[in-house]
């Protein structure tokens, strides 16, 4: 199966859980993803190397792996913190990772390895390198830099890209459709499925959908201060 091909224009689903959360049981995570890939999912996004080898065991969905620290830091913003070094990489993959994905940015990572480093590890292991940016600058460095899959993930959620926009960044996603020749998937503040529609028209390779679907203590959050 060609995996880039199997997931252009469909919907993957992130299905992640902080330790801090009651979903992040084992159990749960299962039951989470055997929802949303009973609804559909055509590929998982999951998170440490717990689930990744839950993913792989029991759906036949491509999962893309990636790490993060058990307590995001306060300074989050300014590290990097997805899968930040070789060592969560080679976790990654022999938990059974089918693309690893990666924080893209330029910014300085612990232990002194290289975005190219990363990559390099990733393809050494025959899988695909999906690297999350915030800007359009990183989405080019990636893609020298032969990343698989550029993803709009970080875009919002790092100094270097601002504030997040109302929405999907849509203007980012048309930048890196233009200027670049990878698949772009469009992830990050997805609520409604007419922004699915319009990321598709724009150009999309697929899209990822997280809290709106995986994420019950935030959706509740929105309806509950719609009233407020």
């Amino acid at each position: 199966m060609n995996i880039i091909d199997y997931i252009k224009g469909k919907v993957i689903v992130s299905s992640q859980a902080m330790p801090d959360e009651p979903l992040y049981k084992e159990e749960c995570m299962f039951a989470m993803m055997q929802s949303v890939v009973n609804g559909g999912a055509s590929a998982l996004r999951v998170a440490g190397t717990r689930d990744v080898k839950i993913a792989k065991k029991h759906f036949d969905v491509p999962v893309i792996g990636l790490t993060k620290p058990e307590k995001l830091p306060e300074n989050w913003k300014e590290v990097v913190y997805i899968t930040p070094t070789l060592k969560e990489v080679k976790d990654l993959i022999e938990a059974g990772a089918d693309i690893v994905a990666f924080d893209g940015t330029s910014r300085k990572r612990p232990g002194g390895c290289t975005l190219g480093d990363i990559i390099s590890e990733i393809h050494r292991a025959g899988k695909l390198a999906m690297a999350d940016i915030s800007t359009l600058e990183e989405g080019i460095n990636c893609d020298k830099l032969c990343a698989d899959i550029l993803s709009t993930t970080l875009a919002g959620y790092t100094l270097e890209s601002g504030k997040p926009t109302n929405g999907p960044d849509y203007e980012l996603l048309k930048k890196l459709k233009k200027i670049t020749n990878k698949p772009v998937i469009l992830e990050g503040r997805i609520w409604e499925p007419f922004e699915v529609i319009k990321a598709f028209e724009l150009g999309a390779h697929s899209v990822v959908i997280g809290s709106a679907i995986t994420r019950p203590q935030l959706i509740t959050k929105r309806f509950v201060n719609s009233t407020l």
